[in-house]
């Protein structure tokens, strides 16, 4: 496998980025389909930090950062490719966007549902905590988990 690429994601990269998102879970099990994804890509999302994960060519993982949410930033979309979870690309896209974050503001955000045991695990491991749930936020019977990883309180030394 040849080093992945990060970069800001293009328009050339909606179709491969809906295909990634649309055959996968959690989203398709939260109900999201390639109509819904299609919406939120085309155009790209506006005022919001987009980036795309390649490797060898194709498009592999996408995140989506928005600033300004409560006192600090919130990661709204993660996800990688089914074809390549397991190589370290989720956190090589964390590693890029969390030095941006905390060189605005000393808060990261993100949600992950509570059924997503290995999305759980992998935020664990990166330094993320659980703040509480939402139950029956996006499906009936399930919650989404607020989550922060912090580089200190909002205000003070």
């Amino acid at each position: 496998m040849t080093e992945p690429m990060i970069r800001d994601m293009t328009p050339n990269d909606r179709e491969a980025v809906v295909q990634l998102l649309a055959g996968s879970d959690p989203w398709m099990k939260l109900g999201y389909t390639s109509d819904d994804w299609n919406r939120l890509f085309c155009p790209l999302p506006r005022e919001r930090d987009t980036y795309v994960v390649e490797v060898e060519g194709k498009v592999a993982g996408i995140a989506i950062v928005r600033e300004k949410f409560l006192l600090g930033d919130y990661l709204e979309l993660l996800g990688i490719a089914l074809w390549a979870r397991g190589k370290g690309l989720g956190g090589r896209l964390l590693g890029h966007i969390e030095p941006i974050v905390f060189g605005r503001t000393k808060n990261l955000f993100a949600c992950v549902s509570d059924f997503n045991a290995q999305a759980r695990a992998f935020y664990k491991k990166h330094g993320y905590q659980e703040i509480g749930p939402m139950p029956n936020f996006l499906i009936p019977g399930s919650a989404e988990l607020l989550l922060r990883k912090t580089a200190g309180p909002a205000r003070g030394k």
